[in-house]
């Protein structure tokens, strides 16, 4: 054989060899995301991709400190924690990860996160006032009004206003037609079955939750302030008529909902955003019951935690039988993260130690203050119940998902173990 021939071979046959290397690696990574029966469902990023090709390393000095801290004496009760690594996408250290136990409020990151995902991180909330016919020289309108009222959870009495000024701007004084009002939710807000009564404070939902009696008799009082008769008999519940003119609509972002969900830990505002997720995936049941449903399959079906462990009862955190653990938590800020929109809003409206929400008297010393954004979750009653979920930036610049979970044990003890946790994950 000729040399020219000899070397053609072999150049053939490396390069080859190195097509061959490149492809196995490609169908590697794709596999990781696609095959793995836990994360089967989760969005393949070009971080993920690049983490997964270099193999990143996960901190070893973090991992020794977090050891002793799983190690060292501490109250009884129930105690577990899990740490991981988002941006090497590996788990870093746990102690008891997958003990399943009461969430209290950490609830709100999966029902939060399910919301952003299905609704989108620019979903708006619309509450509007339509109108048809012409108006009189008396002031009489000849045809009729409609009330769209949605889910928007932060609307008030006082809101509508806007409203019937809207429409007396218009130069209406009388409703000569119906007078049609169209609610999504026309019963007021339940307690779910396991919650304490204490828990519903319906005060402080929104006019839109408190059903159609307490709806159609803010509105009646807000027209009539204007000035604009409308008789009882003219009040009708129906859906509004398609070709009606918009006179007034008032707008929320749910990322408003969302910052009061995790910054302020409201109870209220995470029950609004479970009936938005029910009433989105199915019109025809009742919203938290669908909103539930809903959560259940986004943590099976998009987190991969399937453990039967697992259970949700509501979108707040308030009902003592919900139960994450802490490798369940932090797969569902893993994957919230994962989306560059929901990964905005986490570094946006969850509380920041030190600083503000409900971790603005928390780890106010010089090691924590302003590093740490997480999720607090607390309940007293029956016993002790505390937990801490969030994100923070490790020393090595890798990106750290992160709860901790106590039960059965002192609410003071347990939020001393959370501190220490979180020292350890941004000791230098």
């Amino acid at each position: 054989m000729k040399p020219n021939k000899t070397k053609f071979l072999l150049l053939s046959i490396l390069t080859a060899a190195v097509i061959l290397g490149i492809v196995v690696l490609v169908v590697f990574i794709i596999s990781l995301f696609t095959e793995c029966g836990s994360n089967k469902n989760k969005k393949l990023t070009a971080a993920d991709t690049i983490a997964v090709a270099n193999n990143l390393p996960v901190d070893t000095a973090l991992q020794s400190r977090l050891k002793e801290f799983s190690l060292r004496p501490r109250p009884t009760g129930k105690f577990a924690f899990m740490v991981y690594d988002i941006t090497a996408q590996k788990p870093v250290y746990g102690c008891n990860e997958d003990m399943a136990m009461s969430s209290a409020s950490c609830m709100k990151l999966l029902s939060g996160i399910a919301g952003l995902h299905l609704m989108g991180c620019n979903y708006i909330y619309y509450t509007t006032m339509f109108m048809r016919g012409k108006v009189a020289a008396d002031g009489c309108l000849n045809g009729d009004v409609a009330f769209s009222g949605g889910l928007n959870p932060q609307l008030q009495p006082v809101d509508l206003n806007d409203f019937a000024k809207a429409l007396s701007q218009k130069g209406v004084k009388k409703i000569g037609g119906k007078m049609i009002v169209d609610l999504v939710a026309k019963q007021p807000v339940q307690s779910e079955a396991h919650w304490y009564p204490w828990d519903l404070s319906f005060s402080k939902y929104g006019l839109l939750y408190k059903g159609d009696t307490r709806i159609i008799a803010a509105l009646k009082s807000a027209l009539r302030s204007q000035g604009i008769a409308v008789r009882d008999s003219q009040i009708v519940q129906a859906p509004t008529p398609k070709g009606m003119t918009a006179v007034h609509s008032d707008t929320l972002a749910i990322d408003e909902v969302v910052k009061k969900m995790w910054k302020n830990s409201s109870n209220t505002q995470a029950t609004a955003m479970l009936y938005t997720i029910g009433h989105r995936v199915d019109p025809n049941q009742h919203p938290a019951t669908a909103g539930v449903a809903y959560l259940r399959r986004f943590l099976h079906d998009e987190v991969g935690m399937t453990h039967k462990s697992l259970v949700i009862h509501d979108g707040c955190g308030l009902c003592t039988h919900n139960h994450l653990s802490p490798r369940a938590l932090t797969a569902v800020l893993d994957y919230g993260y994962r989306d560059p929109d929901i990964r905005e809003a986490l570094e946006r409206n969850l509380s920041v130690s030190g600083t503000d929400g409900t971790l603005k008297r928390e780890m106010t010393g010089p090691k924590t203050r302003g590093k740490i954004k997480a999720k607090t979750g607390t309940l007293s009653h029956p016993y002790g119940i505390s937990s801490l979920a969030g994100i923070c930036d490790g020393t090595d610049g890798h990106k750290l998902a992160f709860a901790i979970m106590d039960c059965e044990m002192s609410v003071l003890d347990a939020r001393v173990l959370q501190r220490k946790l979180c020292e350890a994950l941004v000791a230098k």
